[in-house]
């Protein structure tokens, strides 16, 4: 696989995007949506996403499969507030489900690192997860410590709720 920060966004990669938005979410993974989806119902998202680009304040890093379709993502999006410019948060990190088990995730997760360590001023980069699915293992295993868990602040269906935790990569 290839990564690349900030593709240009031509209609294949937003197309590969939102075609890899919706995979993943049927694959059941915790990605701002419950299965079942249609390309559709995350096109809106993938949008808000590529205006936040158009206007500086969010990076994409992207891997490219062999055949060169977007087979992984993860978004980094910048503080806009004054005492908070030195992080990133990572948003949106994604790796096709046939390719899960094979290390590109772990690939993604140092070319977004290493994106975020190009930003003057950035040390750190902090990101949310849905728990209760073992992400936490996967985040830890690339360098990232758990610093923070609301407990069932996500509602993922009627009386099902999910704890909201954050973890943290220091760059520096």
């Amino acid at each position: 696989m290839r990564f690349v920060a900030d593709p240009p966004l031509e209609t294949d990669v937003v197309e590969g995007l939102t075609a890899l938005w919706a995979d993943v979410v049927n694959a059941d993974g915790a990605v701002g949506f419950v299965p079942p989806v249609t390309r559709d119902d995350v096109r809106p998202e993938v949008l808000r996403y590529l205006d936040a680009m158009g206007e500086g304040r969010v990076r994409l890093v992207a891997g490219f499969d062999a055949d060169g379709a977007v087979a992984a993502t993860a978004f980094l999006t910048l503080n806009s507030h004054r005492l908070m410019r030195h992080w990133v948060w990572l948003y949106t990190v994604m790796v096709h489900p046939s390719l899960q088990g094979t290390g590109a995730g772990r690939r993604l997760m140092a070319a977004a690192a290493d994106t975020a360590r190009g930003i003057e001023g950035v040390s750190g980069v902090r990101l949310t997860l849905r728990g209760g699915r073992g992400l936490e293992r996967f985040y830890a295993s690339c360098g990232y410590a758990e610093v923070g868990r609301v407990p069932d602040a996500i509602k993922v269906a009627d009386g099902e709720f999910r704890d909201d935790v954050t973890m943290w990569l220091a760059l520096r």
